[in-house]
């Protein structure tokens, strides 16, 4: 069987999503609590990876195992109760009571995901509350330009620019479909965009470059450049990860998968 579980976290202790050998992750706090529980190795599979100290409002990841020996509800609250602080659980969804060994079939929570969004956060006045989650910018920006860019991203499929050096992928195709900035305050924005998918590093090296031209510092031509070059060091600098979050994943609306927030 396999089942779903929605869940959030604060990324700041974290080395990023995925299990690493020398650090501790999400992936293997998760696995290690539901083992724990379950009392049988479980493996959990993520709609996604997150950098090290990205946070998510909102992340999906499965896991296969037989006949639970307790309900849903029940395994979320004990899971709840075992789990660090920073990680919370939302809720965990049987989604296919299926015995076929095609689980090609089955829902994924990486592969039958349709788009994920970020949100990248700034502030430019000193706040205590928001240090650890905003990035505080000492300079004026204009957003109006910067929307411009962003719609310019959604014209091409292409952003091995913004992709980390000597990341391991086999294609840096992506399609984009908004990309925004959106002001909270006099002195607080963040920008969202959402996308089938996302290359390592993508979101921050993005927001840095949209910074760029934010400071008058790059052109909209320059910044079609930069993209249609496809490298990198063309690319602005990777912004720091305590101020991005995962802020939902989304499934087919005829699956049997919700968002948090459907």
């Amino acid at each position: 069987m396999r089942y779903f579980i929605w869940f959030s976290y604060d990324g700041t202790a974290y080395h990023g999503w995925q299990t690493q050998p020398n650090g501790v992750t999400v992936q293997s706090e998760l696995e290690r609590c539901l083992s724990l529980l379950l009392r049988q190795q479980v493996s959990v599979t993520g709609a996604g990876r997150t950098d090290t100290g990205v946070h998510a409002r909102q992340m999906a990841a499965h896991f296969d195992i037989g006949q639970l020996p307790m309900s849903v509800q029940d395994l979320a609250h004990k899971l709840n109760g075992l789990l660090p602080q920073d990680i919370a659980v939302d809720r965990i969804e049987l989604v296919a009571d299926n015995t076929s060994s095609d689980v090609t079939q089955l829902p994924h929570a990486r592969f039958s995901a349709i788009s994920r969004t970020y949100h990248y956060y700034v502030h430019t006045h000193k706040d205590p509350f928001l240090r650890h989650y905003s990035l505080e910018l000492h300079y004026q920006l204009d957003y109006d330009l910067m929307n411009e860019a962003g719609r310019i991203l959604m014209e091409y499929d292409d952003f091995g620019a913004f992709c980390k050096a000597g990341s391991d992928v086999k294609t840096t195709l992506c399609h984009v479909t908004h990309a925004q900035w959106h002001q909270t305050s006099p002195t607080s924005w963040y920008f969202e965009i959402t996308a089938n998918r996302f290359l390592r590093n993508m979101v921050r090296a993005v927001v840095g470059t949209l910074i760029e031209v934010g400071r008058g510092r790059m052109t909209l031509a320059e910044f079609r450049e930069v993209i249609e070059g496809g490298r990198r060091t063309q690319a602005g600098e990777s912004m720091p990860a305590k101020a991005l979050f995962l802020e939902r994943v989304e499934y087919p609306l005829n699956s049997q998968l919700l968002t948090l927030n459907s």
